[in-house]
């Protein structure tokens, strides 16, 4: 019972963590690309995940995590895959209007729920199923506002959503198979990750906005708010992986539309973006849906739990009421729970903070 509450805190702050990081790094990233003129996104995003490395590098100095090395295959394919669906999307948005932009990041979802129930034989109860297409139809009305298509664009927009479902998913899967936290797996992979964005980066910000980054002229604010950025996104990183890890790539993109609902509403408080009725009543829909999504994931998880504990509780009155294990324990033959065992250490601590 500890365990599981142990389990559902360190939930909560993951979420929290995410959710406090990822708000903080839009609001300082449009400072700095809107204000500033800082329009190289995906060489930026290099940037993060090379200052995240370093950090986890330094936290595996001061042995605040455990290096857990696993299939080196494995780590490299995961690495560049996420490094390709970043660069898609910035790809996306680039040759995309925002509101299409828009309704690629929306499809993200129901992409993830069909590859998880195509491949891996998860199901998604009708409850959830409703929560999620609220939240999704609460988010386009706030977001979604013209629709421009154009081949290119929309080939670019498939190909960043595959690659992002299949990254997030792998996030998840790659933990629980090779039995590594989210700190482990993200050290690991997070060189590969900076490598492809570092080299494609320049190339791909040139091609989108016609700019060199080597050639910007960078002022003490600009530095400032790139050094910020870079801090908030070891935060950012670290939060991604440890979400994942602990709920699910669906919850992780529903976490994400809160996510864009905050940024929204900050905005228009804090820089004072436009605000129309349309947002307010898109934000208030899919915050019903994130609502019932949030109570129908935690009734469903309770269910299995009391379903999991009775069938436990079922299996060893079985055990006591068989007659066969009695006469061995009678006749001087040691069964298993006669014999003593060594107790056995968790060597996951990370998966259950």
């Amino acid at each position: 019972m500890s365990e599981n509450k142990g389990f559902e805190l360190g939930t909560i702050g993951a979420l929290s963590l995410s959710v406090v990081s990822s708000v903080s790094i839009v609001i300082c990233n449009k400072a700095l690309i809107s204000s500033l003129g800082f329009t190289f996104a995906t060489t930026l995003t290099s940037w993060h995940l090379l200052v995240t490395f370093c950090s986890l590098h330094v936290a595996l100095w001061m042995k605040l995590f455990e290096h857990k090395p696993f299939d080196a295959k494995a780590v490299m394919g995961f690495g560049i895959l996420n490094g390709i669906s970043i660069g898609l999307l910035n790809l996306s948005l680039g040759f995309n209007s925002v509101g299409f932009y828009q309704m690629t990041k929306l499809a993200i979802i129901p992409c993830t729920v069909l590859l998880e129930t195509l491949f891996f034989r998860k199901k998604f109860s009708r409850s959830i199923q409703l929560s999620l297409s609220i939240l999704l139809m609460g988010v386009g009305i706030a977001t979604v506002t013209d629709l421009q298509l154009n081949a290119l664009g929309s080939i670019l927009s498939v190909l960043a959503v595959i690659t992002t479902c299949i990254a997030q998913i792998m996030t998840n899967t790659i933990q629980k198979k090779f039995k590594v936290s989210s700190t482990q797996l993200l050290y690991q992979t997070c060189p590969y990750q900076a490598l492809t964005l570092f080299i494609s980066g320049p190339f791909l910000d040139w091609f989108l906005t016609n700019q060199n980054v080597f050639a910007f002229k960078y002022t003490l604010q600009v530095l400032v708010f790139i050094v910020l950025s870079c801090l908030i996104s070891v935060s950012v990183n670290f939060s991604t992986f440890l979400v994942i890890g602990k709920t699910s790539p669906v919850t992780y993109q529903v976490l994400g539309h809160l996510k864009t609902c905050l940024v929204l509403a900050f905005g228009y408080v804090l820089l004072h973006d436009p605000f129309s009725w349309r947002n307010i009543i898109g934000i208030l829909i899919a915050l019903v849906g994130m609502v019932l999504y949030s109570y129908y994931c935690t009734r469903e998880g309770q269910q299995k739990t009391s379903e999991a504990s009775a069938q436990s509780s079922l299996q060893a009155k079985e055990g006591e009421a068989d007659p066969l294990i009695n006469i061995e324990n009678e006749t001087g033959i040691l069964t298993d729970a006669a014999v003593p065992m060594a107790p056995v250490w968790s060597s996951n601590k990370d998966l259950h903070a």
